[in-house]
């Protein structure tokens, strides 16, 4: 039990979250080790299912996603990977650059807009990211597009700033489609460990979080971060990233992730 305990808390799973599956454990009167495996395997299931399910009925076009993150969690990345599966699919999409303070931020982005076909709606170094998200939404109404992906600037999670800008950022949005955004993804680092989980509940109580991508988990990461962000904060793991190609941002799987665990 003590072997098992430490093998979860270093997995990234925090201590909370593996506390509570010893103690159901220990309360499952299992004596045999094969046994276990199975039951936690079912038992972690139970946390990550039901926070994968798709909404029944997509919202009509443009769809509008929010990216939020700190910075180097592969915001950009993944943005351009989204927009590279979406017009692979058949889908027109529009980028907003809205983090208009990173230095390059805009020069990535319209890289990755350019490698997926997609369109992109920039301004100025240093341009207000309120107005960028308007126009690119705009944009997407006027050119008929089907995703509209809004980057925004990623500076330290705790910056009250930030948080206000993103928050504008969401108004702006929801100035031109009153739904909108449709979505907020949250990019979380696989191995900033627990950090990650002060990130996400901080960018939740701020815009709601309506999705996760977990980047990053192709070398030293322990996945076990995921769990604890589902346990605690109930929102659904989208994708997970677990290389550089467009191919390696993938839909998530419960049941592949948790054998992967084991």
């Amino acid at each position: 039990m003590e072997e098992l305990e430490e093998l979860l808390i270093t997995s990234d799973m925090g201590v909370q979250t593996a506390m509570t599956l010893m103690e159901k454990v220990s309360s499952s009167k299992i004596s045999e080790v094969d046994q276990v495996k199975s039951f936690l395997k079912d038992e972690i299931l139970a946390i990550l299912e039901p926070r994968t399910a798709e909404p029944e009925t997509a919202p009509p076009a443009p769809r509008v996603v929010m990216i939020v993150g700190v910075n180097g969690t592969g915001k950009t990345t993944t943005i351009g990977k989204l927009a590279a599966r979406a017009t692979a699919s058949g889908e027109k999409v529009l980028i907003g650059a809205a983090d208009t303070f990173r230095a390059a931020a805009i020069e990535q982005l319209m890289i990755w807009a350019e490698r997926a076909d997609a369109d992109i709606v920039k301004h100025m170094e240093m341009a207000d990211p309120a107005a960028v998200a308007f126009d690119a939404v705009a944009a997407a109404k006027a050119r008929n597009a089907d995703l509209v992906l809004i980057d925004t600037a990623g500076r330290l999670h705790t910056k009250i700033n930030l948080m206000e800008e993103l928050k504008k950022i969401k108004r702006a949005i929801s100035k031109k489609i009153p739904d909108a955004p449709h979505e907020i993804l949250l990019i979380l680092d696989a191995t900033t460990g627990q950090n990650a989980l002060s990130q996400a509940e901080l960018f939740n109580d701020a815009l709601g979080v309506t999705g996760l991508a977990l980047t990053k988990l192709d070398g030293t990461a322990k996945g076990g971060i995921v769990i604890s962000v589902c346990n605690a904060l109930k929102i659904p793991l989208k994708y997970i990233g677990i290389g550089e190609k467009v191919e390696d941002l993938q839909e998530f799987n419960a049941v592949e992730f948790v054998d992967a665990l084991f």
